[in-house]
Parts: structure tokens; C-alpha cells; sequence
């Protein structure tokens, strides 16, 4: 994307500040209240006091699941906050909101037409009924013809996973340990919705969605909200602790509907968008020291191995079995716990992806990876139809 601008153009950005609220189920909060709790922590993370009359802009992620304020949701949260006059963007690209809400923000630092923005996103799932969030979750598939098939957000994924079953030399008990793994790490987590451990057997044994899914390779619907601060680099050697740096960045879009795609073994845009993120970074994955993938179903996090290049197409079950992806082995991935632990409240998930990243090249995080200096993030919305991924870096700032 940035290619033919002159490189005087692009500003240095830094994550400042993250935080996120409690993934969960909570019927006494509200999304106003939630993402309080999210820029809160946001605030307290910063290495000093920061004024939030410097926050130039906001671009706040949700999908809006319930109907709850559809319209100017987030000018309502900032404004809610005493963020008055602030001007703010509600984004919408389904599981990816905040992810593109962040890719905003950056945009916005690094053309100068802000010092101080925040990104972040929020939203309420656990107050409707099964039937109102299945129809809230499928909103975000193809809707003229799988919706009305009768296709469920599930269904798609299952589909997806019996293709890449089929081709490749990987199983369902593979599936079975992106589970063991991510509960394994949002154990952990005292933020995460699901915060227990499983073993091999208990999610072997649960009972099941659609086959080849189960239970336990399917993440929550969650209530919560996260947030990050991202500043120029004169804005951000103000600043004490180490600094995050966001190294590079990618998008792209992709086909919305399985049966307009040549493959369902892959998701094109997540190929796009790691290249771009890579190569603007100036990394390979092979430079990763950990990864916070897209896990809404645990064949979302295979196919997010072969995509970002952690691994030759259709190895992805081996680096599970061989333990590379576990919190001690050569690239720690969702040491948040994923999706699938954690917790997908659909507008939080991309910034509270950053909020692991931000944590982990502190030194802060729960699950922490020993001497990190380059982190992933990967938001996936819907099926495929949008990706962002962004390289994170731990460097100096020059006073």
C-alpha cells in the first residue's frame, strides 16, 4: 500500500498503551461500560501519565450483535469517556473490525493527521437468545445465497475443515489440539472467558457442532472490549518502558462466500496481508518470536500456519504435534489463550489481539515468551472476506 509514497511521508508509530476489560458474560455491563474498562487499563499501561485531551482521533470496531445502536455507536463511547469532540469512526468488517479499527489509527499517525489516536473495539453477545446471535453470527457469511440455504457460521468453518482434512495429513485430533493448547494459555489468563484447562480426551469426547467441528474446536460468543494507544514517535519517547514499534501492516479483502472461492483449504487474504506485513517490516516469519492467530473455529488457526508461512502448505497439524506452537516451543502462538479461551466478543477481538502483542514485548504478559522482539497479530472477518496483520517490534525510541 505504501510503496509509491516517498518514505519522508511515513511517520514511525508505536503502541503507547493497551488494555481490555474481562472477557466474559456479563449481563450488568453494557458496551459503554466495557470499553471503559478497556481504556482504562489502556491509560494505566502507558510508562506515564497521559493526557487524554491528547487524543487526536478514535476508531472504535463492533459488528453491533442485539441492534444495539446501530448508528454512532462509538462517537457515543468517546463520548461517553469525556473524550468530547474527538472525532470518531465506527468500523465495521465483522470479526475484523478492530483489526481495521487499528489499521486506521495507524494510518492516521503515520500520515500526521494525528500524534495520539486510539483504536479499539467492543461488543454485547451473551444477553440475545441462541437463535438471535446464530442469526447475528451468520450476518457476517455470504447472505443472498449460503444464509438463506441455511448455512450457519459453523457450517461454513466445518466445510472449510473437511477439505483441508481431506488433502493433508492432519486429523481431527489436530483440531482437538488447538484446544488443549490455547485453554492450556487462557488457564492463565484472568481476563479470558473460558479460563480452564481441557485435555486431549475431554475435547476429543465433546459433543458436536458440525462434523468435523465440536465444542471444543469452536470459541465463545463473549461480551468485552479492548483498546491501544498508538503515537508518533516524538509522542511516544515521552514515554517510559520499552517500546512497541508496529513494524508492519497488511490488509487485504477476499471472497465473502465459500462457493465463490477456487479453494477451501486457504484463506488469499491472510496470504496478502502477511506479505505486505512482512515486507514492510523487513521480517520473515522465520524473525517471529510469537503469534496471536485468528482461532473463531480451531481450523482457522491451521489455516492461519499455512498462510502466514509458519510452515510449508498442509504441515500445519505438525507443528501441533511437535509442540512448535506450544508457550515453550519455537513460535508460541495465542499465549492469550485465542479466541477459543479467551474469548471473541466480534469488535474487540483484533485490538485485544494488540493488547497480548503490546504485553508480551513488556515483559508483561501471563504467558510471556522469553525475549521477544517481533510479535504477530492475524484478525480474520467472517470466512475470509477481510484480514489485517501487523508485525509488532520491541526497540528504542530516541529522546
Amino acid at each position: 500500500m505504501w510503496d509509491d509514497l516517498p518514505l519522508a511521508t511515513m511517520r514511525d508509530v508505536y503502541v503507547i498503551g493497551a488494555g481490555q476489560s474481562p472477557f466474559g458474560s456479563f449481563p450488568d455491563e453494557t458496551y459503554l461500560s466495557l470499553f471503559e474498562t478497556a481504556y482504562e487499563n489502556a491509560l494505566e499501561s502507558v510508562g506515564g501519565e497521559l493526557d487524554p485531551d491528547r487524543i487526536d482521533e478514535a476508531f472504535l470496531g463492533t459488528l453491533g450483535v442485539g441492534g444495539r445502536q446501530i448508528g454512532l455507536s462509538s462517537p457515543a463511547v468517546t463520548e461517553h469517556l469525556g473524550l468530547h469532540g474527538v472525532p470518531t469512526t465506527r468500523v465495521e468488517n465483522a470479526c475484523a473490525a478492530s483489526g481495521y479499527s487499528f489499521r486506521s489509527a495507524l494510518t492516521a499517525v503515520r500520515a500526521g493527521t494525528a500524534d495520539v489516536a486510539l483504536a479499539g473495539g467492543y461488543e454485547v453477545m451473551t444477553d440475545t437468545s441462541a437463535d438471535q446471535t446464530k442469526w447475528w453470527l451468520g450476518v457476517s457469511g455470504e447472505t443472498e445465497w449460503e444464509r438463506t440455504s441455511g448455512t450457519t457460521f459453523a457450517g461454513v468453518y466445518a466445510q472449510m475443515a473437511s477439505a483441508y482434512l481431506d488433502a493433508y495429513d492432519a486429523t481431527v485430533d489436530d483440531l482437538s489440539r488447538v484446544a488443549v493448547k490455547n485453554h492450556g494459555n487462557g488457564a492463565k489468563n484472568p481476563k479470558a472467558h473460558l479460563g480452564f484447562e481441557c485435555s486431549l480426551e475431554d475435547a476429543r469426547s465433546a459433543p458436536g457442532v458440525a462434523d468435523p467441528l465440536n465444542l471444543y474446536h469452536c470459541c465463545p460468543t463473549t461480551d468485552g472490549a479492548s483498546a491501544a494507544l498508538l503515537a508518533s514517535e516524538e509522542v511516544a519517547a515521552e514515554f517510559d518502558g520499552p517500546a512497541v514499534k508496529v513494524a508492519g501492516a497488511g490488509a487485504a479483502s477476499g471472497r465473502v462466500g465459500l462457493f465463490q472461492r477456487e479453494s477451501l483449504t486457504s484463506i488469499p487474504a491472510s496470504v496478502q496481508a502477511g506479505e505486505q506485513a512482512y515486507a514492510e517490516a523487513g521480517v520473515t516469519p522465520d524473525d517471529l518470536d510469537f503469534a496471536e492467530v485468528h482461532d473463531c473455529f480451531a481450523i482457522a488457526e491451521l489455516l492461519a500456519y499455512d498462510d502466514l508461512g509458519f510452515c510449508e502448505r498442509g504441515e500445519a497439524g505438525r507443528l501441533l504435534r511437535e509442540g512448535v506452537v506450544d508457550p515453550d516451543g519455537e513460535l508460541p502462538t495465542n499465549t492469550s489463550g485465542g479466541l477459543k479461551s479467551k474469548g471473541h466478543p466480534i469488535g474487540a477481538t483484533g485490538t485485544g489481539q494488540v493488547v497480548e502483542a503490546f504485553s508480551q514485548l513488556r515483559g508483561e504478559a501471563h504467558v510471556q515468551v522469553d525475549d521477544p522482539t517481533y510479535g504477530l497479530t492475524h484478525n480474520v472477518g467472517g470466512s475470509g472476506g477481510g484480514v489485517t496483520v501487523h508485525v509488532f517490534e520491541r526497540t528504542e525510541v530516541d529522546a
